[in-house]
């Protein structure tokens, strides 16, 4: 539930979806091994049809050339399509393997190495954006001033100044926790939504990010969300119409029932993530007044936005907070619930 400084995405736009570009490279390989592996022939005068050595034969009559047939439509995204072990392992590597990532350390910096590979082999184009974070105290211990960053993953062919959503979690913790459920649960089910999403049609282009230093370093409302916050203010005038809805991940693996919350009441993307929740199946309920997560800095810049996860949980911003506490079940809520979302309806 915290904060940071960034720069423009200039990453170069791949055309071809991770999976057909697989397939193509498979074929390729395929043909080159049976070109290899057939026998040699012996060179010899040329045969006609009866097989008397000699004679040639006539030349083969021409075919009219058919155009390619149109390449397939991506098929839609689906709740179905999660792979639940995806985010599993992501906790399990982020909170056990890399622990503790304050935002300007070097394990956050690990930490963020790792996912951006993840999402560059799901075949998306994947910046980072700098984020300067001011000194301070977070949850009672001292950090210094320094260098953050956020992950941006955007989809082949993706204009910002056109009508998309934004999907985020933060990857720092607190100094003291490896912060399994705060947050590498958020990031885990960013990634399989991602992974899920990749190379089939959402109702919209989606924006993955996991944002730098959302981890509070003082106690008012300007002293947390830093990441969030500069990726808001590096919008420009028509990207910022772009966005339609802003969902952020925070504390998504504790619970039953996936709280759905909003800045204020009536919240249109509130609305429409538990309306998404019927229609996967999930258990939901509304969390009115929720600002404590990245998705306040979209809201409170005026733009859509809601926050998935908050349940209570013992081993919050403490030592405790290690990847047993995570429940696989409601990493799969969530995870379906967010791909109901991202649907077309």
């Amino acid at each position: 539930m915290t904060t940071s400084i960034a720069t423009p995405i200039t990453t170069p736009i791949t055309t071809a979806p991770r999976r057909r570009r697989l397939a193509v490279a498979a074929t390729a390989a395929l043909l080159a091994t049976a070109c290899s592996s057939d026998p040699a022939e012996p060179v010899g005068p040329p045969q006609d049809p009866t097989g008397r050595p000699g004679a040639t034969s006539s030349p083969p009559a021409e075919t009219e050339q058919q155009p390619d047939a149109p390449e397939a439509a991506p098929r839609p995204v689906l709740p179905d399509d999660l792979d639940v072990s995806t985010a599993v392992g992501a906790v399990r590597h982020i909170a056990g393997v890399v622990g503790p990532r304050e935002a300007t350390g070097p394990a956050y910096a690990r930490a963020a190495d790792w996912v951006a590979r993840a999402l560059t082999r799901q075949g998306y184009d994947v910046a980072r954006q700098r984020i300067d974070v001011p000194a301070g105290e977070s949850w009672g211990v001292p950090v210094g001033a320094g260098r953050s960053v956020n992950v941006v993953a955007t989809p082949p062919g993706f204009d910002p100044a056109e009508p998309h959503l934004v999907v985020g979690a933060h990857l720092d913790t607190v100094p003291q926790s490896p912060g399994a459920e705060d947050n590498a649960s958020g990031v885990g089910v960013v990634l399989a939504v991602a992974a899920a999403a990749s190379g089939r049609r959402t109702r919209l282009p989606v924006v993955f990010v996991a944002f730098g230093a959302e981890e509070p370093r003082g106690p008012t409302d300007d002293d947390h969300h830093y990441g969030s916050r500069r990726y808001v203010d590096l919008l420009r005038p028509a990207e910022r119409r772009a966005v339609r809805g802003m969902v952020s991940l925070d504390r998504v693996g504790v619970g039953s029932t996936v709280p759905v919350g909003s800045a204020g009441d009536g919240d249109p993307v509130q609305r429409s993530l538990l309306a998404a929740a019927r229609r996967a199946g999930v258990p939901a309920a509304p969390d009115p007044g929720q600002r404590s997560s990245d998705h306040w800095s979209f809201v409170r810049s005026g733009l859509p936005g809601a926050r998935l996860g908050s349940t209570p949980y013992a081993g919050y911003h403490s030592a405790g907070d290690v990847p047993a506490v995570v429940e696989r079940a409601q990493l799969r809520r969530v995870g379906r619930l967010l791909l109901a979302w991202l649907a077309p309806r």
